[in-house]
């Protein structure tokens, strides 16, 4: 972690910065930091950070898609005082371009050493300032062939460890999730730095991410970046990755020691600090080593064992958080919308809990609802089964899009769960099928 921040500024409101401990950015309820957690956290420094932030924020926290934590409701004065009490208990935290890993990296079973890598790659662009030049929303995964992996979790470069004729190797793929990213072939390991460097520094010269890229010019300058030394052969056999299933990151997943990680996910993606300390109590009471944050907005105890991993997951559930992977509250992505966040026009967290009780029971294959406070949908970029976009005076509804689509209706607030309904009822395929019996 770096040194504590003596002086913090607000950075001006300007799309798609990424807040930082260093700098924070204005919203709605006003500062909001986000930090990318880099391994384990120990159990007495996570409630130290809920104290901190209910001292110096709100009292909430979230845990975003991609695994990061962020700490709402700071000010000028408060946040170099948080800043200084996450740096007192030297909480790792990635600085600079985020480098997403596996959430059980370096404790599960793998092909691939995702954290040295990770250390490796950032070692190698501190010096060449790179990132300085760079969208603020640029981000690197890191997938290491463990159960638990980050296919669903979209970036601009994506590393992922393999075995090809016996030995490891890494597949290098371009602006997305697994599923459609551009596949770059497969180079040696260990010129896998050198690689991302190249690719970063083709985005760097632009200052646009890698989809704008693909659009816009295509591959041929990711591709005609990689490496040609000797050690490396690239092999090109596809244009678009193959998605993976993943293991779901709630539940139990074992680690190499024999101990295990146990997985929970925060309801809609924020909790109260209070309801946070009395989970690393749980955590405790299990003999867990530490939390680790992980995507889907969730966290996991590592290092409990199985009997007592029961208790945790009963103690969690008690306390409201997700235990179960069937929970309906997972279809259901709210934005923190107003009056939390400065561009949104409704309260789209607020009344998740009430629009969720009207979709879910219409919602299948794991189709999801997402409600967004307005156009940027930040909380989920890709479709969704039925999107809610708040905007002022009223909300449009697109269909199996995102929320930038166009809408086929608009309703006020007060009628969406109603408006709701009908549309997937409607839409329903199994009550299609039932219909003409």
């Amino acid at each position: 972690m770096s040194a504590p921040v003596r002086s913090i500024s607000a950075v001006p409101p300007r799309r798609g910065v990424c807040p930082g401990l260093s700098q924070p950015l204005p919203t709605g309820d006003g500062l909001l930091v986000r930090i990318l957690p880099a391994g384990t956290i120990a159990l007495d420094a996570f409630a130290a950070l809920c104290a901190a932030a209910r001292a110096h924020g709100n009292g909430i926290i979230e845990v975003t898609a991609r695994g990061s934590i962020q700490v709402r409701g700071l000010s000028t004065h408060s946040a170099p005082r948080f800043a200084d009490a996450i740096a007192a208990r030297d909480i790792a935290a990635d600085d600079g371009v985020p480098l997403v890993c596996n959430p059980l990296a370096g404790l599960d079973a793998e092909i691939f050493d995702a954290p040295a890598f990770a250390a490796a790659l950032r070692r190698a662009l501190t010096p060449q300032s790179i990132a300085l030049c760079l969208d603020p929303k640029v981000s690197v995964v890191i997938d290491s062939g463990g159960a638990l992996n980050v296919a669903r979790v979209a970036a601009d470069i994506r590393v992922r460890a393999e075995v090809f004729d016996g030995e490891t190797v890494l597949r290098l793929a371009v602006g997305g999730d697994e599923a459609n990213a551009f596949d770059l072939g497969v180079i040696a390991a260990e010129d896998g730095v050198e690689a991302v460097s190249r690719l970063l520094l083709i985005l760097a010269e632009r200052g646009v991410r890698a989809r704008d890229i693909i659009a816009t010019r295509g591959t041929a300058c990711f591709a005609g970046a990689l490496p040609c030394a000797r050690r490396s052969a690239v092999r090109r056999d596809h244009g678009v990755s193959t998605g993976r299933p993943g293991r779901d990151t709630i539940g139990l997943h074992p680690l190499r020691d024999g101990s295990f990680a146990s997985g929970i996910a925060l309801a809609f993606g924020h909790a109260e600090t209070v309801a946070l300390e009395k989970l690393v109590e749980a955590a405790v009471t299990a003999g867990a080593r530490g939390l680790r944050t992980a995507p889907d907005r969730s966290l996991l105890a590592i290092g409990v064992t199985r009997e007592r991993a029961a208790r945790f997951f009963t103690a969690a559930t008690q306390l409201g958080f997700v235990t179960r992977a069937d929970d309906p509250r997972r279809l259901v992505i709210a934005c923190a919308g107003a009056p939390l966040c400065a561009s949104a026009h409704i309260a789209a967290r607020s009344i998740a809990p009430g629009l969720a009780a009207a979709a879910v029971p219409y919602l299948r294959d794991g189709s999801t609802l997402h409600i967004s406070g307005c156009a940027k949908g930040c909380a989920h970029p890709r479709a969704a089964a039925l999107t809610v976009v708040g905007k002022p005076g009223d909300c449009d509804l697109v269909a199996n899009g995102s929320a930038r689509d166009a809408a086929f209706a608009a309703a006020p607030v007060q009628e969406l769960g109603a408006v709701i309904t009908a549309y997937l009822r409607d839409h329903d395929p199994a009550a299609e099928g039932n219909s003409h019996v």
